[in-house]
């Protein structure tokens, strides 16, 4: 599709572009370019998108306005497209679910032999192992003796929980307290992954160092994997667990009857590690701030937990009909979703926000922008689950809220990752009162987070 009124592209508005700096001195910042790409959302919201040139010479588009997000989820005209920090990702995911592009037949294959593994009956046989990871945070902070790392016993928690459920491996990473190599490697190399978008190739070419480190830490990571892998083959076939990691070694695509190859199992592997625990961590920590913020939300958290709860051991029906627990969470994925950017490109010419957009061209839909549009949501920097009830809900757009993507490319993990998050906040403020540090800041890493949060845990009061 070509109206004739369109505009090219490079008609874009956006910050200038410098010779060989590109965009880059408008979007340094203490806390990363998410929040110079959150200002620059304000100031060109009327026209719904702007263009962003860095330093290797490519400039990504981005998309803010629900109006034209709502256009470009449409997956008869658009397909997900990998880019930015994804593209390097891929590095060490390949064509994992999370990583694969539209074309790539691997996906489909992987979403139709892991979708079993994330249904009603799967979420209870996880609960006990999520459980049990719980138990060793709340361990870890009952020892405390200081204000706790939140960020990073978030991580610890989340990958635990992950590892556990899906592949039966233990980190326990509570019982040290330095973090699981793998851990180190795999936050250095999501590091390197960002950092790249914004170093020009002549200061790559000057620190080699970094490249080598990368592929060392892939080599950590793939090794870790290809071990659990090798274990679970070694295992006789009747003692393999009812987790992702069976699943994949033993299911046909029941559509195509082929197998996952054993590189593909790897990378599977390698996203859910990567996208189970990053992402769920990143929720948790900013849900723990707001809370340690907000004495009177917290307040009524608490009562609803202790209604509903009382202290047993929680059900996964209980955990469910948290709902104040799951609203808060929500709000949380709305200000700050774990997975800021969903990048699509147009299967044929089109017109977005009208501007041409050939066939192909990426299009990086900024959900942190989206989920503050104020033509959607009143107040939008005000923390309010409420947005969250039934009603307010029912009268928004599709595309307002996306946490976890579009379509058929959205997180096969969600309903796992909102029960294990449910279940964290819940037991974690039943037993708990806390205080935040400070305000927020944010960390520019490549799935946000707060920055240096800690909070000052006591023992509830009953």
């Amino acid at each position: 599709m070509h109206a004739p009124h369109a505009a090219p592209l490079t008609k874009l508005p956006g910050p200038p572009n410098l010779p060989l700096l590109g965009s880059l001195p408008w979007m340094l910042g203490r806390e990363g370019v998410l929040m110079r790409l959150l200002e620059l959302a304000g100031v060109h919201r009327e026209a719904g998108l702007f263009r962003v040139a860095t330093p290797t010479g490519h400039a990504p588009i981005f998309v803010v306005s629900t109006a034209l997000a709502e256009q470009l989820f449409d997956e008869k005209r658009f397909q997900k497209a990998i880019e930015g920090p994804l593209l390097n990702i891929r590095e060490f995911t390949g064509d994992g679910l999370f990583t694969a592009r539209g074309d790539e037949p691997a996906w489909g294959v992987a979403h139709r032999v892991l979708s079993p593994g994330f249904t009603a009956d799967a979420m209870e046989r996880f609960l006990p192992a999520m459980r049990q990871v719980l138990e060793a945070l709340l361990m870890h902070w009952r020892r405390a003796q200081s204000p706790v790392d939140v960020v990073a016993d978030m991580t610890k928690l989340t990958l635990d929980t992950i590892s556990l459920c899906g592949f039966a491996f233990e980190f326990r990473s509570f019982e040290t307290p330095a973090l699981h190599p793998f851990l180190q490697a795999l936050g250095r190399a999501l590091q390197e992954s960002l950092d790249r978008l914004h170093r020009p190739a002549l200061v790559s070419a000057l620190f080699p160092g970094k490249a080598r480190q990368l592929r060392d830490d892939v080599a950590t990571m793939a090794s870790l994997v290809d071990g659990v892998i090798a274990a679970r083959r070694a295992q006789p076939r009747a003692e393999w667990p009812q987790d992702l990691l069976s699943l994949m070694l033993t299911e046909a695509d029941p559509k195509t009857g082929a197998m996952l190859s054993d590189e593909n199992i790897r990378y599977q592997v390698l996203t859910f590690l990567v996208a189970g625990h990053e992402t769920t961590a990143g929720l948790l920590a900013f849900t723990l701030h707001q809370l340690a913020s907000n004495p009177p939300l917290l307040a009524r958290l608490r009562a609803e937990v202790d209604e509903v709860l009382g202290t047993r051991e929680p059900t996964r029906k209980e955990l469910l009909s948290l709902s104040l627990v799951m609203r808060t969470l929500s709000e949380a994925l709305r200000l700050w979703p774990t997975v800021p950017v969903l990048c699509v490109a147009p299967l044929a010419d089109e017109v977005v926000g009208g501007f041409h957009v050939p066939a192909g061209q990426p299009l990086n839909v900024l959900m942190s922008a989206v989920h503050r549009d104020p033509a959607v949501w009143p107040d939008p920097d005000r923390f309010d689950p409420d947005r969250f009830l039934p009603e307010p809900s029912r009268a928004r757009p599709s595309a307002a809220y996306k946490p976890f993507g579009n379509g058929k490319r959205s997180c096969t993990g969600r309903i796992f990752a909102l029960l294990e998050a449910t279940m964290a906040v819940a037991l974690i403020v039943r037993e708990f009162d806390f205080t935040a540090n400070g305000p927020l800041v944010i960390a520019p890493t490549t799935s946000p987070k707060p920055k240096g949060l800690r909070l000052t845990l006591t023992p509830r009061r009953r």
